[in-house]
C-alpha cells in the first residue's frame, strides 16, 4: 500500500470521526433532553473581601485561548490571533504582536516569547518585535505549546509530540504514540514539564519523555477506555494540572481524576469522577468541578472526597485555581465564584461582562484574574 494511499485512509478516519460528533451534537440539540438551568445565585455573605484593581479588554476570545502568567506577565491573544502581554499586578500592556492568522490553539509563554498556533496548524512565535519564526504542524493542535527550556513542544492532535528550538524554530524531533483511540478531544490536553521531564496526556495516560531526544521515560495510565463507541471511549486527560511537588493530578475527560509522581511514573490513586475540565491541587487537596456544576475536593493522600458543594449546579463551570485558603472558579454566566479550600464553603463572588469565563481564573502573586470569552480581563486584589 502506497504512503498516499495510507494518508488518504487516515484522513478518511479522521473526517468519519468529526462527522459522527458533529451529528451526534445536531441530535442532541434537535431532540435530547432540555438543559437543565442554572441554579439561582445564594446571597453570600463576603468572609474574604477583595477589591478590583483593573480591567482590559483584547477582543473577542477563541474557546481554545489558555492564558499564561509568568515572571509577573500574563500573556494572551484573541480570536484574530493578536497577542497582548500585560503586567498582571496593574493590568499595564507590555508588548503586543499579530500572528497573522486567526487563533486556533495557544497560548505558551515563558517570559520572553509567546508561542500559538493558528487555524491553518502554523506554530506562530512572537516578541516584542512580532513574528520571531513559524513552522507548519502536520495536524490539527487544540492544546496551548509549551515554551520551556528553550524549547517549544506542541501537542498535536494526532497525538504526536514534537520540539523545536525556541530561537530558531529548527524541528528537533518528534514521537508519536500508537495504539490510541483514531478520535481526540477538542480542547485543551496536558502537556507540562516536571524538572527534566515532559509529560504528555495521551489518550487517558500521561507519558514522561526526554525533553532532549523525545524518548519515553515512562507511561502510565490515569483512567481506561470505556463504552461501545468512539466518543465514549474517549478519556483523554485534559488541562489544566494540579500539581503538588513531583505530583501531578489530572483529569481524564469524564472518566476519572488521578494522582501521579512525575519522577518515577507511578500512579498514586484515580478515582472515578465526571467532568471535563482540569484540576488543582495543594498538599492536602484535589479540587475538581464535575460536569453537572458539583465541586468535589478528594484527599491527594489516596482520593477519598474530602468534600463536595452543589451550589453551583449547571452553571458551566471552569477548572478551579487555588489561591490564599480559596478556591476561585469562573462560570458561563461570568461569575468568579470563591469557595473555601477546607469545606468548600462560599465565601464571595464578583461579576465580570457576563460571558463565560475561558478555562479558569489565574493568579499572578495575590493577584486573581479572570479572562472572558468577549475579552474581558479583570483583576482583585484581597484588601
Amino acid at each position: 500500500m502506497s504512503h498516499k494511499q495510507t494518508q488518504g485512509q487516515g484522513v478518511g478516519r479522521m473526517l468519519r470521526s468529526t462527522l459522527m460528533v458533529m451529528a451526534m451534537g445536531l441530535a442532541a440539540c434537535s431532540s435530547g433532553p432540555k438543559k437543565p438551568q442554572p441554579a439561582p445565585l445564594e446571597p453570600v455573605v463576603p468572609l474574604v473581601a477583595a477589591q478590583q484593581v483593573w480591567s482590559q479588554n483584547i477582543g473577542a476570545i477563541d474557546p481554545l485561548l489558555v492564558p499564561v502568567v509568568r515572571d509577573g506577565l500574563l500573556a494572551l491573544a484573541n480570536a484574530a490571533g493578536e497577542v497582548s502581554v500585560l503586567q498582571a499586578e496593574t493590568g499595564q500592556l507590555r508588548w503586543r504582536a499579530a500572528a497573522g492568522a486567526p487563533m486556533g490553539a495557544g497560548v505558551g509563554f515563558d517570559g520572553q516569547r509567546v508561542a500559538l498556533v493558528t487555524r491553518d496548524s502554523d506554530l506562530v512565535v512572537l516578541t516584542p518585535a512580532g513574528v520571531a519564526w513559524r513552522q507548519r504542524i502536520a495536524a490539527r493542535v487544540y492544546t496551548p505549546p509549551l515554551v520551556a527550556g528553550e524549547r517549544v513542544f506542541v501537542l498535536a492532535g494526532d497525538r504526536s509530540v514534537s520540539a523545536f528550538d525556541a530561537r530558531t524554530g529548527a524541528a528537533l524531533w518528534r514521537w508519536t504514540s500508537r495504539g490510541t483511540e483514531p478520535l481526540v478531544l477538542q480542547q485543551a490536553g496536558v502537556l507540562t514539564a516536571v524538572r527534566n521531564t515532559l509529560v504528555a496526556g495521551i489518550g487517558g495516560r500521561l507519558v514522561g519523555l526526554d525533553p532532549d531526544a523525545g524518548r519515553v521515560l515512562w507511561d502510565t495510565v490515569v483512567a481506561r477506555t470505556r463504552g461501545a463507541t468512539e466518543i465514549e471511549r474517549l478519556v483523554d486527560p485534559v488541562g489544566r494540572v494540579g500539581r503538588d511537588g513531583d505530583v501531578l493530578c489530572v483529569r481524564a475527560f469524564q472518566a476519572a481524576v488521578g494522582c501521579v509522581d512525575a519522577v518515577s511514573g507511578r500512579t498514586l490513586w484515580s478515582q472515578p469522577a465526571d467532568g471535563a475540565v482540569g484540576v488543582q491541587a495543594d498538599a492536602e487537596r484535589v479540587y475538581g468541578t464535575e460536569a453537572n456544576g458539583r465541586v468535589r475536593a478528594w484527599r491527594r493522600s489516596d482520593g477519598a472526597e474530602a468534600w463536595s458543594n452543589e451550589r453551583l449546579l449547571h452553571r458551566g463551570l471552569s477548572a478551579p485555581l487555588a489561591i490564599g485558603r480559596s478556591l476561585a472558579i469562573g462560570d458561563a454566566q461570568g461569575y468568579v465564584h470563591l469557595l473555601a479550600r477546607a469545606d468548600g464553603s462560599l465565601v464571595n463572588r464578583f461579576a465580570t461582562d457576563g460571558t463565560p469565563v475561558v478555562e479558569g481564573p489565574l493568579a499572578a502573586g495575590n493577584t486573581l484574574i479572570a479572562v472572558t470569552r468577549a475579552g474581558g480581563v479583570y483583576a482583585w486584589r484581597p484588601q
